[in-house]
């Protein structure tokens, strides 16, 4: 594996998270103007964070955040499957023999 992929790797374990509570916070704002879903009144409820201070509706950021870190992880493994089956390395290498060949056996 190259290194760069590594370092790829590792600003993505520190962005996605941080992109899926941002987009968490929007998603809850809007579906508190909106209207969408009904929000329960446990993840409504304000959190207080010792050296943060309190923050409102908490657990519903925290619960969507997950929900939108998950189809993320999801959709970059399904973009990077389709990519490394097209531009990959090949099946078989030049010292790898070809695969054995049955023989159909007639009964």
């Amino acid at each position: 594996m190259h290194p760069v992929w590594r370092g790829i790797g590792c600003i993505l374990i520190v962005l996605m998270p941080v992109m899926a509570y941002a987009g968490a916070v929007e998603l809850v704002k809007a579906n508190y103007l909106k209207g969408w879903i009904r929000m329960p009144a446990d993840l409504a409820r304000t959190v207080t964070i010792p050296y943060v201070g309190s923050i409102q509706n908490f657990y519903a950021y925290i619960a969507v955040g997950i929900l939108l870190l998950v189809a993320g992880y999801g959709i970059l493994t399904i973009l990077y499957s389709i990519l490394y089956s097209v531009m990959g390395p090949p099946k078989y290498g030049p010292t790898d023999a070809p695969p054995p060949r049955r023989m159909k056996s007639r009964r």
